[in-house]
């Protein structure tokens, strides 16, 4: 069907659009107004997607598909390694 994604740069892009809608759906659970139960479900159900999905972007696909030497500690850690690249300048692989 489509492929792997190749390019790194479309990786990180697509672990943030997983942490913008969990982000989205978190603010769409705790600002919703009603009492419409069925969409604070869907919302939820939207937001736990979303995180998990973001977890595993985090300590699986970037360890094994964007920087193998990269070993995830955590989301601090993720952090810390995201800072250091950016302030030394490293520019992404493959993109």
């Amino acid at each position: 069907m489509w492929g792997d994604i190749k390019s790194v740069r479309l990786l990180y892009f697509k672990g943030f659009l997983f942490l913008l809608t969990g982000l989205l759906s978190g603010a769409g659970i705790l600002f919703a107004t009603g009492d419409a139960l069925w969409r604070r479900a869907l919302l939820l159900g939207i937001c736990i997607w979303a995180w998990q999905r973001w977890y595993y972007f985090l300590f699986y696909v970037i360890e094994k598909y964007a920087d193998p030497g990269y070993k995830f500690a955590g989301v601090g850690s993720f952090l810390t390694y995201l800072w250091k690249r950016r302030k030394g300048g490293a520019s992404f692989k493959n993109g």
